[in-house]
């Protein structure tokens, strides 16, 4: 399976940061990566839909690791010549590469405490160390103990700098899982689902983090789930918020009932700015 021009032109206009309608997007591969969520829609007026892209690098690693394409431009460039040379295929688009399948499944988890896991039926303790992750791959079997909380954190840095974040999390036992490489999130979830523990969403505080909650997560695990926010966000946004985050973002997620993020949402709407999570790292 290859990514035809049209396709891969449209996923170019995608990736720089337009929006296209729905009615152009009509194809297997951009279902797929609805359904990985690194294509996102947006409703305009009763029908109409655009999509987007919120993550540029979720969908660069994407297009490397299930088709080995290095450079989309340079993709494209090779398809409208004539005769492509052989090189010119493999420097852009590795044979070796093209596969429907993934090399691994499972995702990345991190601690800044001893967590006494469970793998394949037998004791799997993870001890916290700073620089290095776990991965767990026959995630299918690993466990953890009923008091631990899973908190789910939206960007690799907070995730690699979980120890500079202790005090947010003092009245949990928490074990850190990351959503990222994207094309894993399918496999956290399934975990999620069929474990009891509780999961609390560690994300940015604007509608992008609302809407990645919501749609990943929320609808997937219901009571289950809930997003953490810190007691002083508002003196954190009116200091640190980056009103484009605000500007170039829209809230996707119709019903929303709890009331801390119903909160949340009144003050970026008050603010008009939007807070990356990684203002909340310390000593960093």
């Amino acid at each position: 399976m290859t990514i035809s021009l049209a396709i891969a032109e449209k996923l170019f206009k995608l990736a720089s940061g337009e929006q296209l309608p729905a009615s152009q997007l009509k194809h297997t591969l951009i279902d797929e990566l609805v359904s990985e969520g690194i294509i996102l829609q947006r409703i305009t007026g009763r029908t109409k839909r655009t999509m987007f892209i919120a993550d540029t690098v979720a969908i660069h690693h994407w297009l490397f690791n299930k088709f080995g394409i290095n450079d989309l431009s340079e993709y494209i460039q090779m398809l409208k010549k004539e005769i492509p040379t052989r090189a010119e295929m493999v420097q852009v688009s590795s044979h070796s590469k093209i596969r429907t399948g993934r090399t691994f499944k499972g995702f990345l988890v991190n601690t800044f405490m001893p967590v006494n896991a469970t793998l394949n039926g037998v004791p799997f303790p993870i001890q916290p160390l700073a620089g290095v992750f776990t991965f767990i791959y026959d995630y299918e079997t690993f466990t953890l103990p009923a008091d631990m909380t899973i908190v789910g954190i939206e960007n690799a840095e907070s995730f690699r700098y979980i120890d500079t974040q202790q005090q947010l999390f003092n009245n949990i036992k928490p074990i850190f899982v990351s959503r990222y490489p994207q094309e894993q999130s399918k496999d956290l979830m399934r975990w999620l689902l069929s474990i009891p523990n509780p999961y609390l969403h560690f994300g940015d505080y604007d509608f992008a983090g609302i809407n990645i909650y919501y749609q990943e997560y929320k609808q997937h695990l219901g009571d289950r789930a809930s997003f953490f926010i810190p007691d002083n966000i508002e003196t954190l946004l009116e200091q640190y918020g980056n009103s484009a985050l605000y500007d170039a973002q829209k809230l996707n997620t119709p019903e929303i009932k709890d009331e801390k993020v119903q909160h949340l949402i009144k003050l970026l709407n008050q603010y008009k700015k939007g807070l990356e999570q990684e203002v909340l790292m310390i000593n960093r």
